[in-house]
């Protein structure tokens, strides 16, 4: 399965952002990380509605939609979504998941079933044809710069063989969380396909983007 990159656009310059979408462009990303959260399912606030529906027009890149809020089931009308992009609702912030995972599709865009450290993958079994994607979270959301939480390792390799042994070879898995060049290297051997790269790789403190860009292909070849 190809592996992909899915820069962090919470950890991005917004001053020089024009500039650094060119860059990520020019360097073919598969798709752009898009952290949404409301206060209330994490402790923090992050990007919203009106900035996906300029991201559509200004760049070609499909969208990785993290919705970490409460209820977006109740929600996912206040949201502009292509029919490339990955959005991800998390287990735990609805007791309709099923439907919310449809209701994506039925949107147009490709459903990700997101997965907190703690849940276990036994929840993943009753939705596999309701998804295109699993995200295991590797910290506890809500915030970066945290450390990995070591097994969530184990975690994507045994969703992995699931997914595998189920007849689902397709479903993507993408990791989120203190995706270091070390730690990409990690998760890609346990499975994982899609990374979510932030402050702890693509978005280091006074490195350079493109340069970063090239070290996490080799890190997760």
């Amino acid at each position: 399965m190809d592996k992909k990159i899915s820069p962090s656009l919470m950890c991005a310059n917004f001053l020089e952002l024009g500039k650094e979408l060119k860059q990520l462009e020019e360097h073919g990303i598969e798709y752009l990380h898009i952290d949404i959260m409301d206060g209330v399912f994490v402790p923090n606030y992050t990007l919203g509605t009106d900035f996906i529906k300029k991201l559509h027009r200004a760049c070609s890149i499909p969208l990785d939609i993290h919705l970490m809020i409460d209820r977006p089931d109740c929600k996912l009308d206040r949201f502009e979504f292509n029919e490339d992009d990955y959005v991800s609702i998390h287990y735990e912030s609805t007791p309709h998941i099923q439907r919310t995972l449809n209701a994506v599709r039925e949107a147009g865009a490709r459903p990700m079933l997101a997965l907190n450290p703690a849940t276990p993958l036994n929840v993943v079994e009753e939705l596999l044809p309701d998804i295109d994607a699993v995200l295991i979270m590797t910290v506890n959301p809500g915030y970066a710069g945290q450390k990995l939480i070591p097994q969530t390792l184990d975690k994507i390799a045994r969703l992995r063989k699931m997914l595998d042994d189920a007849g689902y070879p397709n479903i993507e898995i993408e990791c989120d969380g203190n995706v270091s060049f070390e730690n990409a290297t990690k998760m890609s051997r346990a499975g994982a396909n899609i990374f979510v790269a932030g402050t702890s790789s693509l978005y280091a403190p006074g490195a350079d983007l493109s340069e970063n860009v090239k070290k996490f292909r080799e890190a997760i070849k």
